[in-house]
């Protein structure tokens, strides 16, 4: 409720002494800061009068109550509009989505809407109506990505298998559900130029590079290995499995501080391209990128998750229709999220080892839980029907 005040009942009465005057100078003050805080008029004007009331205080108190007496009213004036533009604020109400991807070639549908966005003209954004923001979150591999997840930080993601069946099991079925496929290929081991390296046991006292530890490129190459009868630690055992980022990768393994590189494109171009490397296994059947959602997100906001999986499908037939483009595109939004410039011939070199797909199925994610399982890091998985769920 607004308090009016009147100087004539202040100056005639006797009782206004040295502290009421104090809480009303406050009370005052108080709705000024409602004022400024909620932008009804400009803070310097704001300000500039609570100044004056102040300054006016100090020397003349009958004055100062007048002054406030006027100012109470423009402020009662005001908060009421305040009030009225929260009430009609949710009318206008803009609802924000979310999303993860990693700077890779395997990420192509997500570069692609990423690069949209940025020049005003959002493929997801058009698609799910007027009043939808998508925000780009960057993660270097899955497990950053799907702790955001778990974090509520962002909506959904782009991600390997292994991260996201990883953390469907840590929530023991609760979390992370995978909506959407997205690119299958892409994914290659790669060794020096002079390697004499060619199957699992060859690699015993030698040093493997993964993006993270626990992602999807990781776990294949530690299920190769143990494959081949060598023993294989989390942190050890006959062959040293490094996680190492991307970009950090190439810079190592042109020193030769690595023996191999378990990654995707773009990277197995560059390490080919800029030092040197050669393809060893040529990942191209497996399951890279799936489109993973919060199971809560699912449940609170199924029409913006079906929106979204349905604009994919759309722009994963776009891509495929406009090959060069969508290379123009994704070269351009790898250029602007890594700051260092990727030539055509790269991104083509990239494009011929994926397999872009719309499709996932639980059947073909199982032998990711199975390899998951050989080397330790899945143990008594639960039901795994709902690990896959079309909205």
């Amino acid at each position: 409720m607004t308090q009016v005040f009147h100087c004539e009942g202040l100056s005639r009465n006797k009782s206004f002494h040295d502290g009421v005057a104090h809480n009303v100078f406050r009370a005052f003050l108080e709705r000024v800061l409602v004022c400024a805080n909620c932008c009804c008029i400009s803070s310097g004007s704001i300000y500039t009068n609570a100044w004056i009331a102040l300054v006016m205080f100090n020397n003349n108190r009958h004055d100062t109550m007048c002054f406030i007496g006027r100012w109470a009213r423009r402020i009662a004036t005001m908060m009421a509009a305040v009030t009225l533009s929260l009430q009609v604020a949710p009318a206008r109400a803009q609802t924000t989505l979310r999303v993860g991807h990693f700077p890779n070639v395997t990420h192509v549908q997500a570069l692609i809407a990423h690069h949209m966005t940025r020049q005003g003209k959002g493929w997801f954004e058009q698609r799910l109506g007027p009043g939808t923001k998508v925000e780009w979150f960057v993660y270097n591999a899955g497990p950053s990505a799907m702790e955001a997840v778990f974090a509520k930080s962002i909506d959904l993601t782009y991600v390997g298998p292994n991260p996201a069946i990883n953390a469907y099991f840590k929530s023991n079925g609760q979390e992370g559900r995978i909506v959407a496929g997205s690119v299958n290929g892409g994914s290659a081991l790669v060794v020096q130029a002079d390697s004499t390296l060619k199957t699992p046991a060859d690699f015993k006292g030698k040093k493997i590079a993964t993006p993270q530890f626990g992602n999807t490129q990781d776990v294949a190459a530690r299920a190769w290995l143990v494959s081949g009868g060598l023993a294989i630690k989390q942190t050890g055992g006959d062959a040293q499995v490094v996680p190492t980022a991307n970009p950090d990768q190439l810079l190592l393994f042109k020193q030769k501080q690595l023996d191999a590189v378990w990654t995707v494109e773009p990277w197995i171009s560059r390490l080919e391209q800029e030092a040197g490397g050669k393809v060893l296994i040529d990942d191209r059947d497996a399951i890279t990128t799936v489109l993973v959602a919060r199971s809560d997100v699912l449940t609170a906001h199924k029409d913006v998750a079906q929106k979204f999986v349905a604009a994919q499908r759309e722009l994963t037939e776009w891509i495929k229709a406009n090959p060069a483009a969508a290379q123009d595109m994704v070269r351009n939004e790898l250029d602007a999220e890594l700051r260092t410039k990727f030539s055509p011939d790269l991104v083509a070199s990239a494009w011929k080892r994926i397999v872009l797909a719309n499709d996932i199925s639980l059947d073909a994610l199982k032998r990711f839980v199975t390899s998951a399982q050989s080397v330790g890091f899945l143990r008594n998985p639960p039901d795994l029907s709902h690990l896959v769920e079309n909205p």
